[in-house]
């Protein structure tokens, strides 16, 4: 949230007047106003059709501009739809034509942009994946990369969408191989491998769901090698590729680091899998140095610690955290390495349940969802 008082204005004309008694009354006020704007909000929300039992409910991934929400909700037939949430809280549901009514077919919504595009997959009948676009007045197009495949759990995934209304994400081919790819405005693809990927089943390169292309088109992402080890890698707009590990990451299968976004100015976040499957955040600027990220009250047994999930233009780095207890809780990081922490009303506090801050958008609105105590899933947006 902006604050439009200029406060150097300010303080210049009351030195002008010379006033004490307006000087001590602005200043309290001024002080009141900057008190009460630091104080977040944070607002809960179903999507309407949401289930209600274990493991369905909403989950919000993403905010535009305008504040309107996107996300996913599973329905009480286990099956996924898309949704927008309109500022004033109005919900549009994302059904794409061809998407399977079983459970676990559908319409999942996964990627934003500042215009309000919406990107996603729709699994069909026969559990074969396929990307879409929805533009902001609701037109949709389908598309599959050519190369994927078209068996079970094969297919395009689109999963983010910048300004420029490039799409980056990953398509797994016939023999179950991911590869990345980009599909620029006029609909033509690039497909691309990162340097080092495996070609095995369950080996390649992918691209993460929401944040990893940035506005000039450079994309984030990771690749398995043939030991089944994760790795990140940058690709600029002109197709070279940066490939990197954080530091302490383990070097065993199902380990390794990870990507979760890219912000305009070129910087990375993720985290790592050590050698004892404990999680650590990192930040790795443009000029490729290192900070780690590890939330005070983080766990440090195995499947806890610190996982950022996105950083914004300002900075800022927003993510879970899993405790001792493996609940999970929501952080954000300023610039200045400040950490606070924060849990949505509602959420549970036992294993598997708590609550994931997802996005945040440049001014610093939180999107994620929080998971009750009987494991239902529920939207939330945290205001600065």
């Amino acid at each position: 949230m902006t604050n439009h008082i200029n406060f150097t204005q300010f303080w210049a004309a009351v030195r002008r007047k010379g006033t004490l008694a307006l000087c001590l009354v602005l200043c309290i006020l001024g002080l009141g106003l900057s008190a009460s704007a630091q104080v977040p909000t944070i607002i809960t929300f179903e999507a309407p059709g949401a289930g209600t039992g274990a493991g369905q409910g909403t989950i919000a991934l993403g905010n535009d501009a305008q504040g309107a929400i996107m996300g996913s909700y599973i329905d009480a037939s286990n099956v996924y739809h898309g949704f927008l949430r309109a500022p004033d809280g109005r919900f549009t549901t994302i059904d794409i034509p061809g998407a399977g009514t079983e459970p676990y077919q559908g319409t999942q919504a996964y990627g934003l942009n500042l215009e309000g595009a919406i990107v996603g997959i729709y699994t069909d009948a026969s559990d074969v994946n396929h990307g879409f676009l929805r533009t902001p007045d609701g037109w949709i197009t389908t598309f599959d990369v050519p190369g994927a495949g078209t068996g079970d759990g094969e297919g395009t995934f689109a999963a983010n969408i910048n300004q420029a209304g490039t799409i980056a994400g990953w398509y797994v081919d016939a023999g179950n191989m991911m590869h990345g790819f980009l599909r620029t405005v006029d609909g033509r693809f690039r497909t691309f491998d990162a340097p080092g990927a495996g070609t095995g089943a369950g080996q390649g390169t992918d691209t993460t769901i929401y944040g990893s292309i940035n506005p000039i088109g450079a994309i984030t992402g990771n690749y398995i090698d043939a030991s089944n080890v994760s790795h990140v890698y940058v690709r600029a707009p002109d197709g070279r590729f940066t490939t990197f590990e954080a530091p302490g990451a383990g070097t065993g299968a199902l380990q390794g680091t990870f990507t979760e976004a890219i912000n305009p100015e070129g910087a990375v976040i993720g985290y790592d899998l050590e050698a004892s499957n404990v999680y650590h955040g990192f930040l790795r600027a443009s000029d490729g140095r290192f900070t780690s990220i590890d939330v005070p009250g983080a766990g440090t047994s195995a499947t806890q610690g610190t996982i950022p999930s996105d950083l914004n233009a300002a900075g800022e780095i927003v993510g879970p955290y899993f405790d001792a207890s493996n609940a999970y809780h929501g952080f954000l990081r300023t610039p200045d390495g400040t950490i606070k922490t924060f849990d949505a009303p509602g959420a549970g506090t036992s294993a598997g349940q708590g609550t994931s801050a997802n996005t945040n958008d440049p001014v610093g609105k939180i999107v994620g969802d929080y998971v009750d105590g009987d494991g239902v899933y529920h939207g939330f947006m945290r205001t600065p």
